[in-house]
């Protein structure tokens, strides 16, 4: 008798960092439900990194070009969008599921990946989209619940909301050798993050200068930042003063969550690294700026504390805020540090 085929499945979420981590739960609900699939994520270019470190989540890649109208890449244009559709259909999914997003800007793309069956969201209001599957209406709420709601509706089981970073040995000797490097001890260091790729997501460098000086008198301080990020991180270690680490562009992915791994805290804007400690379980404090805080938050409420104000304007999708920055300007430092100490000062135990 022959073998039975592997179900074949395209999960497409073509985002960034963050976006990504949020779906862990989602791909775990998948997995759990079909421990015998064959998993594609579809995705951004870098995401093939993502991807083979949830092996055990995904079995598979594929590189989304960009499209028309979507941020998060640039659009490669009509031929090489052509050859991604080409080469979707040659996979002959049995099932894509759109994970990006309330559907306005993606369904034709999954429903153009040739799936027999496709399963994924669609906005409020708005008619269900006529490829054959089930579609869901785009809820309101945290970004893991609502894709958790996506994977219950398509019959997988209910998944922890937990969210997990794999951290391979290459990550750990990373660490070790940054240790070394900097007299770096468990436990006895906090984290900050100040960049994101928005302007208007990010807090006053000026206001972090401010709260990693008070923070300073009892931990050592680590800058962390993208290799884009250079300049930022500079002078907020020039404002900081005194024995910064600035380990700005020096940290893979990896790196970057083992180490966080063992800070005593992590402070950092509405942004991956938000979610980088979450996973790994370390205390946060997120200045929330201009984003969906409720959407986007730590679930976690013990562990990680959002600060935020919500002005009439917000959630904006302004690169840079025309408005004067009041949700960034009304949180004030003094406030970011009290949080920040309160929660540094719990028992040392998660690294």
């Amino acid at each position: 008798m022959a073998a039975t085929a592997k179900r074949r499945i395209a999960v497409f979420r073509a985002l960034q960092l963050g976006d990504m981590l949020v779906a862990v739960p989602a791909l775990a609900a998948l997995r759990r439900g079909e421990p015998g699939a064959q998993i594609t994520l579809v995705g951004l270019p870098w995401a093939h990194d993502f991807a083979r470190r949830y092996a055990s989540l995904l079995d598979d890649f594929l590189a989304f070009p960009g499209a028309p109208g979507l941020p998060e890449q640039a659009d490669g244009g009509d031929a090489a969008l052509q050859r991604f559709f080409e080469t979707a259909r040659a996979r002959q999914f049995d099932l894509a599921i759109q994970l990006h997003g309330s559907g306005t800007l993606t369904n034709q793309i999954v429903s153009r990946l040739g799936a027999r069956r496709v399963g994924g969201f669609f906005p409020g209001g708005a008619a269900r989209p006529a490829a054959p599957g089930l579609w869901v209406p785009w809820p309101g709420g945290n970004e893991i619940s609502r894709l958790l709601a996506l994977t219950e509706a398509l019959g997988y089981p209910s998944a922890d909301t937990r969210l997990s970073f794999p951290l391979q040995e290459h990550d750990a000797e990373s660490w070790r050798r940054l240790a070394a490097e900097f007299g770096l001890r468990d436990g006895e260091f906090v984290c900050i993050h100040p960049g994101a790729r928005m302007l208007s997501r990010r807090w006053p460098v000026e206001r972090f200068a401010d709260v990693a000086r008070q923070l300073q008198r009892r931990w050592r301080v680590v800058v962390t930042g993208a290799p884009d990020e250079a300049a930022l991180d500079a002078r907020l270690c020039a404002l900081i003063g005194g024995p910064v680490v600035n380990l700005c562009g020096r940290t893979s992915l990896g790196a970057m969550a083992a180490l966080v791994a063992h800070a005593r805290l992590l402070l950092c804007n509405d942004t991956g690294a938000s979610h980088i400690a979450a996973a790994v379980r370390t205390p946060s404090v997120v200045v929330s700026c201009g984003s969906d805080s409720g959407r986007w938050a730590p679930l976690d409420h013990t562990l990680h504390r959002v600060l935020a104000y919500h002005p009439p304007c917000r959630p904006c999708a302004w690169q840079s805020c025309p408005y004067g920055h009041e949700c960034a300007l009304r949180i004030e430092a003094d406030t970011v540090a009290e949080t920040a100490t309160q929660l540094a000062e719990r028992p040392f135990h998660h690294a």
